[in-house]
């Protein structure tokens, strides 16, 4: 699987301010957050902030870049720690994100969220966002190839439009256990799509 960029060295200040723009920006907001309450919650000057990121775009982009990696460790950690096999691989996404959700997600996904705050696709926030996405999808793909499925990549398009849906349920609390749906559904596509294989070979 593809890795996030590497964590950067930070001074004990700016891991400070990068802790306090991720706590505030998942649980208030991008738009509704500026850099003076950011500095404020971590005891640095905005001087400081903005020399050790420059821009507050470059804040959300390294917050969003901090949740990634740590999902990504969570999430191979989870599909290296389970005995699935077969078509029950694709679906360890699936899994993960529900044991994710609860403690690191209950407003849905930061991704998402913080692309709903961006206008442009050509904003270095929307480009963070998509680089995250793709990579997700070619973790479905990869994981589709392994279980064998014919046409891997159309069905983990399928099985991200589950997996997206779900996160979004989550920070809407539209119904209870999202993840578990979707991973029902996810199941029957990569049951159906096993039978069309066997049939047609």
């Amino acid at each position: 699987m593809q890795t996030s960029p590497a964590a950067p060295v930070l001074t004990p200040a700016a891991q400070r301010v990068l802790d306090a723009a991720s706590e505030l920006f998942y649980e208030r907001g991008i738009h509704a957050v500026g850099v003076d309450l950011v500095a404020e919650t971590a005891g640095v000057t905005k001087k400081t902030l903005y020399a050790r990121f420059g821009s507050k775009d470059a804040l959300v982009v390294a917050y969003l870049q901090g949740r990634d990696r740590r999902w990504r460790e969570f999430l191979d950690g989870f599909i290296a720690g389970s005995e699935a096999t077969g078509l029950d691989r694709p679906l360890l996404v699936l899994d993960a994100a529900a044991a994710w959700s609860d403690d690191h997600s209950p407003r849905g996904c930061a991704a998402i969220n913080a692309r709903a705050e961006t206008a442009e696709i050509s904003d270095p926030i929307a480009q963070e966002v998509t680089r995250q996405k793709v990579w997700q999808l070619s973790v479905f793909a990869e994981l589709c190839r392994e279980a064998g499925v014919a046409d891997p990549e159309a069905i983990a398009q399928m099985l991200m439009l589950f997996y997206e849906g779900a996160i979004v349920t989550v920070g809407t609390a539209t119904f209870a256990a999202p993840f578990a749906v979707a991973r029902e559904a996810a199941r029957e596509i990569l049951a159906r799509a096993a039978r069309v294989e066997v049939e047609t070979t």
